[in-house]
């Protein structure tokens, strides 16, 4: 007989977030309270021996198991439903859409470069304008696309800084301001300015280089320099996740970190230290909800190793889903905040099952990428399906190649870059190494490309398909380790 799966009460309280986060239950809230208090009421009576029922452990556990689940999954609704009503879901432009000619606010990240040569960015009303002098206070965000000539001032000037923008809003009243001419009226805050003038810098050193745009992609996530072949290749074999700042890259960099201070300083010490070091990094590359995702984790690990936690990356995982969506209540929207939970998810929990039914039947070092890549594919797939209308299986398999030698070059980048500042005179055979790296990523990917994927595939049967297959799995990897877990070893 299978051994039930072990939920714990912050799986439930989780789940209760997760559904009141995205879906607004409060009839499920109001329910599920109501379950939980005859759940209690009963787990009472039980304790009382009231209504001549017998006091039975087994009984009396059961209630109190299960009462803590529900109570669990009532208390998450109600933190997501709270949390998700409190995310400003409205743009108040002040004035009839159609009327405005201009619009002032702070630019809220870095200006990204487009292939056409325009630029976008969002920006945190001020004031609209209108004809005729008219100008009133504005509120919310809204993109902003800007004409080509006005791009390199706004990187300059960098995230931070006033903008004054005319031009007019989308067709149909979208969200956004299409702008004609740009003025920047205010300078950003000194630390801002020390971020871009720092970005500015490590472009211009990585830009001289052909690899250097993946550099970029890779280290800051600035991917105005790739090449759009390459990033339409990587798209193409199922691996556009690689490009995307995440937790892989920040794994690289806490590796590097933790390999550099442990032996000197010790885990503790060159755990805080790490946790710094990270912190600045994010704050140099910029929020975005898969790379906020990795650095709540990281801080989570640190809080692990000085006690204060479990050392269980699913528990982790669980705890930083809640501090995100409290912390940035909109970021839980983001398609890459999704995205990163499910693959994580799918690695921690999918792929752990499917390596304890393969482990000893492949390789360790194949099986361990590989029931990672799997995992994150199949948890992800209803999701692909929906928002992208494909999958691309054959990311499972080119992941095997394209990640760690992705890994490798991203090692690679941050030497050559550290070389650049103190022995330059190094970074010529570095560079050299790079560029070849960077050709084999290059054919690797776009052969990879050329497999075929499956275009628009029925959602509901991806979607029952993945729910089925994780379940199915959860369940073969609990029963191969109950098995395991009941040979007794020969004398």
């Amino acid at each position: 007989m299978v051994d039930k799966l072990k939920i714990s009460s912050l799986s439930s309280l989780v789940l209760g977030a997760t559904m009141g986060y995205y879906g607004n239950f409060r009839a499920g809230a109001i329910f599920l309270g109501i379950l939980a208090a005859s759940v209690f009421i009963s787990f009472f009576r039980v304790l009382a021996g009231g209504g001549g029922i017998l006091i039975v452990p087994q009984r009396v556990r059961f209630f109190r198991v299960w009462g803590l689940h529900v109570i669990s999954l009532c208390a998450g609704l109600v933190l997501g439903i709270s949390v998700s009503g409190s995310i400003p879901r409205t743009l108040s432009l002040g004035l009839p859409g159609e009327k405005i000619i201009a619009l002032q606010g702070t630019l809220l990240n870095d200006p990204r470069s487009l292939s056409s040569g325009s630029g976008m960015a969002y920006l945190e009303l001020e004031r609209s304008a209108g004809a005729r002098g008219v100008r009133t206070s504005a509120k919310g965000k809204i993109l902003v696309f800007f004409p080509e000539r006005s791009i390199p001032a706004l990187k300059e000037f960098g995230r931070g800084s006033g903008v004054y923008v005319e031009g007019s809003l989308g067709n149909q009243g979208d969200p956004l301001f299409r702008a004609s001419a740009v003025h920047i009226y205010r300078p950003a805050s000194a630390l801002e300015q020390f971020r871009t003038g720092l970005r500015l810098e490590l472009t211009r050193r990585f830009v001289k280089n052909r690899w250097g745009g993946m550099a970029l992609a890779l280290l800051l996530g600035i991917r105005d320099n790739l090449d759009t072949d390459l990033a339409r290749g990587y798209r193409e074999a199922g691996a556009s996740h690689v490009l995307s700042l995440s937790g892989m890259h920040l794994a690289v960099i806490s590796a590097l970190i933790a390999f550099v201070l442990k032996r000197p300083l010790g885990l503790k010490a060159s755990s805080l230290a790490g946790a710094v070091f990270i912190i600045l990094y994010v704050f140099l590359v910029g929020s975005q909800p898969s790379l906020d995702r990795s650095l709540i984790m990281y801080l989570l690990g640190v809080l692990a190793v000085f006690g204060a936690l479990p050392r269980d990356p699913a528990s982790l995982l669980s705890l930083a889903f809640l501090v995100q969506i409290v912390w940035r209540n909109d970021s839980g929207m983001a398609l890459s905040f999704i995205l990163s939970y499910l693959a994580l998810w799918g690695i921690l929990c999918i792929g752990e099952n499917i390596h304890e039914l393969w482990r000893g039947k492949v390789p360790e070092l194949v099986l361990s990428p590989l029931t990672a890549s799997l995992g994150a594919f199949i948890a992800t797939a209803a999701v692909s399906v929906y928002c992208f209308g494909e999958l691309r299986p054959i990311g499972i398999a080119a992941g095997l190649f394209i990640v760690p030698l992705t890994t490798v070059f991203m090692i690679g980048a941050l030497l050559w870059l550290a070389l650049s500042f103190f022995i330059p005179v190094l970074t010529a055979p570095l560079g050299m190494g790079l560029s070849f790296l960077y050709r084999v990523l290059d054919a690797l990917v776009s052969f990879s490309a050329k497999a075929p994927g499956l275009v628009r595939p029925n959602f509901p049967l991806v979607l029952a398909l993945s729910l089925g297959l994780s379940a199915l799995l959860l369940y073969l990897g609990a029963r191969q380790r109950t098995l395991r877990s009941r040979l007794v070893p020969l004398p």
